[in-house]
């Protein structure tokens, strides 16, 4: 196993993967950022370096850096947590030239999959159904609306090198269309240095749900079961919880096989997760794979007893699983909520000096977090400050729980979303099971702005 690994993260998640590492005995070297001086993975690492100023461009994208930071340290690997350079094709090569092992897929799945464009031809070719669309850029706003025409509105517009909502839009004209394609083949291009575009058609009140793989260097694929990841705003996630209250087992298992199919065809080893949509009648479309951890990953670890993160590093090592797909349990349920430093009327950042940080403890709660007392939430990085998950024999008992530990959750100094979770976990939809992806559209929350 790896003596020492490098954490080319920031946050709740280079904190979760120092405390597995600990437990496994590796040395963690960590990276920060001129903003991330005080950070609680800086505190927690065996060593840490800095290696640039607070914006992202300056630190934590800064590859040449990071691989130097590595290597002066004699870093064995690198784990890339997720976000920033997690899905980067150019860095997982660069770790490849420099003798140190990138802790997930090759490059080359890496850039297959990156582009979403050729990951619906490579599924479509796997036998994975994907959404109706189109397989190839569109060449300019003009093409898009004859194919959007033809393809009946309402339609997505998407970025093909796009995630997490930026470049994406719903559509429901064509004069819609026209006013929208340039600003989010704008924002495409600022975010991805890609603005290449193409079209989808729009699935009438989906829900998102993902399968968990893991895959070794032997060949050998499974699933650990499903994520609903469907209540969203603006095309982010805000509650995760397996498993799917909505899916019946046969439909499971024929999402899990897609999954490991998909996995296959790319020759992929490590974590990696099939994002799927699912419509009323329980039909499901592939929507992307994210060739690394998930910030939900804590559900799948709390129903299935595996911890992901030593699964990735010993994976990364050359491993094999050391399972089979028949003895993959499932207990219990989980649910993750993403506690934000924001207004929870208009979700907008609140950074701040956290002068109190009171969070609840007990049996089957779980906090994945990146900040203590007196932590400064700076402006420069995404405002989540901390996961909460629960778990109890069932959905109503895990709900329960939840709006029980949301109670207790208290922090001063700073604006929270905690609020509106909390009223979220009254809804008697949510409770109901009516997890659609317009769930925030249809039941707006007096404290959402959506």
């Amino acid at each position: 196993m790896f003596k020492k690994i490098l954490i080319a993260n920031r946050g709740e998640i280079a904190v979760r993967v120092i405390r597995t590492c600990k437990s496994m005995n590796i040395q963690t070297v960590a990276v920060y950022s001129e903003a991330d001086a005080q950070a609680l993975h800086v505190k927690m690492a065996d060593e840490a370096y800095l290696i640039g100023g607070p914006r992202v461009h300056e630190s934590y994208l800064n590859i040449d850096k990071i691989i130097e930071v590595a290597l002066k340290t004699k870093s064995e690997a690198i784990h890339p947590g997720y976000g920033l350079l997690s899905e980067n094709a150019h860095f997982a090569r660069k770790c490849e030239e420099a003798g140190i092992t990138f802790i997930g897929p090759n490059p080359e799945v890496i850039e297959q999959m990156g582009s979403k464009i050729q990951s619906r031809i490579r599924m479509e070719k796997a036998g994975v159904p994907i959404v109706p669309g189109i397989k190839q850029p569109l060449k300019d706003v003009e093409e898009a609306v004859l194919v959007a025409n033809e393809m009946g509105y309402p339609v997505m517009l998407k970025a093909s090198a796009g995630g997490g909502g930026i470049g994406m839009q719903l559509i429901y004209s064509a004069e819609e269309l026209r006013k929208s394609y340039a600003g989010n083949q704008t924002r495409a291009n600022n975010f991805f240095g890609d603005g290449a575009m193409y079209l989808e058609k729009y699935i009438q009140n989906p829900r998102h749900i993902e399968i968990q793989i893991l895959a070794d260097k032997q060949g050998n694929t499974v699933y650990l079961w499903e994520r609903e990841c469907s209540i969203q705003r603006r095309h982010q996630k805000v509650l995760e919880e397996a498993p799917s209250a909505f899916l019946d087992e046969a439909t499971r298992e024929k999402m899990g096989e897609a999954a490991v199919r998909a996995a296959k065809s790319l020759g992929y080893s490590n974590a990696g997760t099939i994002e799927f949509l699912v419509d009323s009648e329980k039909n499901f479309y592939f929507l992307e794979m994210n060739t690394r951890l998930q910030v939900e990953h804590p559900v799948t670890e709390e129903i299935t007893g595996i911890d992901l993160v030593e699964k990735q590093l010993r994976l990364a090592f050359g491993e094999p699983l050391g399972f089979t797909q028949s003895e993959i349990k499932r207990n219990g349920h989980a649910i993750e909520v993403r506690i934000y430093a924001e207004d929870p009327k208009t979700f907008f950042p609140s950074p701040g000096k956290i002068t109190k940080f009171s969070i609840p403890n007990g049996q089957n709660i779980r906090h994945e977090l990146a900040v203590e007392e007196n932590s400064v939430v700076t402006p420069y990085y995404d405002p989540m400050i901390a996961k909460l998950i629960v778990t109890a024999d069932t959905r109503d008992e895990a709900i329960d729980r939840l709006h029980s530990a949301l109670n207790s959750y208290h922090v001063e100094g700073i604006k929270t979303n905690v609020v509106f979770l909390k009223e979220l976990t009254l809804h008697p939809a949510f409770r109901s099971g009516e997890t659609t992806t317009n769930f925030l559209q249809r039941y707006p929350l007096s404290f959402t702005t959506i």
